[in-house]
């Protein structure tokens, strides 16, 4: 009997998650494919430009590259992307809108009941526009303009205080949510 229930459930499994894969939401999966995008190529400018000129040399990727990287991908895709954070550097680009800010509050409370915060996720229809965040957890590579103040160099403080007079992004240590990729379509 024992032999009949592993082979049947050898069986059923594979039939099941290719089942859950297909009845995903199309919606949720593009968002998601989109939202993936830009961290990636963010961190391999980041690490680029950090070796040419140092963590404080890199800081126009994230301020400048980010944004135009985020264009790019809004115009290949549709999907209009962007980073926004509870804890902004940028207030012109960065403040989130309030069902990003839930959504942020809500990632905050469940990273620290345990959840991993590279899995948190938020995809719904909000009236004619599809929306969906993505949790942006702290990096080791972030560590050096996002971390705690008391450990930035001169460098990056001077850096940081010319390029985002109203900064609040620091503070933050690895694996902390440092704020979400936020993507929308109208349907």
């Amino acid at each position: 009997m024992k032999r009949i229930l592993l082979l049947g459930a050898a069986v059923i499994t594979p039939f099941a998650t290719a089942f859950a894969q297909s009845s995903e939401d199309p919606l949720l999966a593009e968002a998601r494919k989109v939202a993936t995008t830009l961290p990636p190529k963010l961190i391999v400018a980041l690490q680029d430009e950090i070796k040419k000129s140092g963590p404080e040399g890199a800081i126009p990727v994230c301020k400048d590259m980010a944004p135009k990287m985020a264009g790019e991908i809004s115009q290949q895709t549709g999907w209009k992307i962007k980073r926004v954070s509870l804890k902004a550097r940028n207030d012109a680009r960065a403040i989130p809108d309030a069902w990003e800010k839930a959504a942020l509050e809500d990632f905050d409370r469940r990273a620290a009941a345990g959840e991993p915060p590279a899995q948190l996720e938020k995809g719904e229809k909000i009236g004619n526009e599809y929306r969906f965040v993505k949790a942006l957890p702290v990096q080791p590579l972030c560590l050096s303009c996002h971390g705690p103040s008391d450990q930035l160099s001169p460098a990056i403080k001077a850096a940081l205080g010319q390029n985002y007079p109203n900064d609040r992004a620091t503070g933050y240590s690895e694996g902390q949510i440092r704020g979400v990729i936020s993507v929308r379509k109208a349907l």
